[in-house]
């Protein structure tokens, strides 16, 4: 059984209406590192006192090797009677939350020698993308990969950390940005907007098995129509790379 460590907030914003960024560091003088793609597991109780846990993708930007004091960002849903919206929605600066981890594979790999990475996400499963931003820049380097991110919202106010993926589509030219709206676009959309649901932008982009890997994360249907397309067009099941994001109360 892993560990439990403390973490302490030290901060937070809204970025959605229903979604808030949190940022936290270890309470216990000890570092915690983390590859950009992992998740975290915060565990409480129930009112009944029955244990539970929820699982978040770190968002950090992971430019260096984290260190004791450095910050740890989250995103957490806000979801009407859920037992984790109390818990955060209680958390006030300076109290601690029960942690363990990180855990999972949702990862860049070492050995990836792909042309193109298609990151495909909607809502709070855009974190990990965040989290990869100077790692993906290092690829495109090193190189010369080209990046897309496919991100589904609802409305433009819903396009979390939209500021942080349009500013580095701008300082990188391989890194293209493409928000997808279902019900409503921003004032003034740029070339890349789209209007619908990812996977139609996805087929756009003309997903091949030669040079593409694929990472899907997010609510559990996207991740299923998105998986059936990219399988359907010949990907290979070990370059779609799969995380679902299922809300729970």
């Amino acid at each position: 059984m892993a560990a439990h460590f403390p973490l302490k907030l030290i901060g937070s914003r809204m970025l959605a209406p229903t979604v808030r960024h949190l940022s936290f560091v270890r309470d216990d003088g000890l570092p915690l590192d983390f590859i950009p793609g992992q998740f975290i597991q915060v565990h409480f109780n129930y009112p009944d006192g029955s244990a539970t846990k929820r699982s978040y993708s770190v968002a950090t930007l992971h430019n260096h090797a984290m260190g004791p004091g450095d910050a740890l960002d989250i995103a957490v849903s806000f979801v009407p009677g859920g037992a984790a919206s109390a818990l955060f929605e209680a958390l006030d600066e300076g109290q601690q939350i029960e942690c363990s981890g990180p855990y999972g594979r949702f990862c860049l790999m070492a050995n990836d020698s792909n042309k193109r990475y298609l990151l495909i996400g909607t809502g709070t499963g855009v974190t990990p993308y965040r989290a990869m931003l100077p790692e993906l820049a290092r690829l495109m380097k090193e190189r010369s990969v080209e990046v897309v991110l496919l991100f589904g919202a609802r409305t433009p106010e819903e396009l979390i950390y939209g500021d942080d993926f349009y500013a580095f589509a701008e300082q990188h030219p391989n890194f293209r940005f493409i928000p997808c709206f279902s019900r409503g676009l921003p004032e003034n959309p740029h070339a890349d907007v789209r209007s619908g649901y990812v996977q139609e932008a996805l087929t756009e982009l003309s997903p091949n098995a030669e040079g593409d890997v694929a990472y899907l994360c997010g609510n559990p249907n996207m991740v299923d129509v998105n998986f059936e397309v990219l399988k359907n067009l010949g990907l290979p099941i070990p370059h779609i790379r799969r995380e679902k994001y299922v809300s729970s109360k």
